[in-house]
């Protein structure tokens, strides 16, 4: 017993190492090309479509891959990842001329694939990892994966933007590109080859087969990160440098350290949220949560559309965002791997992480379109209406069976 479990563990720390590793060439990128591209002259909205085919290929990618996962082994799925985000940054490393939009767009595929690969193995990793009885372990082992893994991408903005202004664009993707592919060698050696496997082969024609509770959380989650990227994608770098008159390093700190509060939030979720009095959260606290989260978004955005105080606003506004938004989110994951089957787990995690990936896209284009348009009020507006969606959905959210 003792052994088996000193195994999971070591095979946690593996998939969780993998992921911190991903994780900050994927925030490091995402700052890199916000700022770069805006430094060359593109629109809000030219920017936002760099993003575009990002977001939709992981909405691709989280249904397909779940499946993949659960026929082929959660390790491949985590290593093709890994190594597909290895050439999407080398695709990036050609001089400025080089980079079209079009060019662009396809490594940001190449990349949104990647990415959503490795979060779905690593999610359903934990799943396969954790006894079926263990529910409290299983929040808190999801909590930390979640929050280091948004503490790391935090790090990543403040990489991205660091970078930017010391070595450039093309030297900082190789730089990224060559830690990757050391982190992908030694994942290929050491992750058990049958992890996460289904015991019997899943059919194609069993990716929309969801129960209830999943179809209503992956509706609320497509939401709740369609408010969050709505303004926060796009919108709110440029915002800080070009109203504020923030330079790139303070850009990215800035965001950096939020995303870092923010992981480190989620990490401390599980005592926020009643298991240290031996309680497990379910549909009614995700509906309290997300509640309270639309009240405060409420707020920041009629401040912001007064002109009270604006840069207070969005900076304390902003973090207390944060702060509940990653509550929201880290009783999500958890719902998500405790709702899903333990068979296959990756088909119900990537059904429900495909859900996630729209709202993503749609976020994101919005932050470009609603900010070019109509300004970052307008941005923080419509996230309090798709909070407002939220809330309706998660009232449809089951309560635990059993506490």
């Amino acid at each position: 017993m003792l052994s088996q479990l000193s195994h999971s563990v070591r095979q946690y720390m593996i998939v969780t190492f993998n992921y911190w590793n991903f994780t900050i060439t994927d925030g490091a990128l995402r700052m890199l090309v916000v700022l770069y591209f805006h430094d060359l002259g593109y629109s809000t909205l030219a920017i936002a479509s760099l993003f575009l085919f990002y977001e939709f290929f992981g909405v691709v990618t989280n249904l397909l891959g779940g499946w993949l996962g659960a026929r082929l082994g959660l390790n491949k799925t985590m290593n093709v990842g890994l190594i597909m985000q290895v050439f999407a940054l080398l695709m990036l490393a050609l001089p400025s001329v080089w980079l079209t939009i079009p060019w662009v767009m396809a490594a940001q595929a190449l990349s949104g694939v990647a990415k959503d690969l490795n979060k779905m193995s690593a999610k359903s990793a934990i799943k396969t990892l954790v006894p079926s009885d263990q529910e409290g372990a299983l929040y808190k082992w999801i909590a930390i994966l979640t929050g280091s893994k948004n503490a790391l991408k935090g790090a990543g903005f403040f990489l991205g933007g660091l970078l930017l202004t010391t070595i450039g664009f093309q030297l900082a993707v190789i730089a990224m590109a060559s830690v990757l592919f050391v982190v992908f060698i030694g994942s290929v050696f050491l992750l058990d080859g049958d992890m996460g496997k289904a015991k019997s082969k899943p059919k194609f024609t069993q990716l929309f087969s969801k129960s209830k509770e999943i179809n209503t959380l992956s509706a609320a989650r497509l939401f709740l990160f369609g408010a969050r990227d709505v303004w926060f994608v796009v919108a709110l770098p440029i915002y800080l440098g070009s109203v504020f008159g923030w330079d790139h390093s303070l850009v990215g700190g800035f965001l950096a350290l939020w995303v870092i509060a923010y992981g480190f939030v989620q990490g401390f979720a599980p005592k926020i949220t009643g298991k240290a009095q031996g309680r497990t959260p379910d549909g009614r606290s995700a509906l309290w949560w997300v509640g309270l989260l639309t009240v405060v978004t409420g707020i920041i955005a009629y401040l912001v559309q007064i002109e009270w105080q604006a840069e207070y606003t969005i900076v304390i506004g902003l973090l207390i965002f944060g702060a509940v938004f990653a509550i929201n989110s880290s009783l999500h994951s958890y719902l998500i791997v405790s709702y899903a089957k333990g068979d296959g787990v990756s088909m119900d995690v990537g059904f429900y992480y495909m859900a996630n990936a729209m709202g993503r896209l749609v976020g994101t284009v919005l932050s470009g379109l609603v900010f070019q348009l109509a300004g970052f009020s307008a941005c923080l507006w419509v996230s309090f209406s798709f909070l407002v969606l939220t809330t309706l959905i998660s009232v449809k959210l089951p309560k635990a069976e059993s506490e």
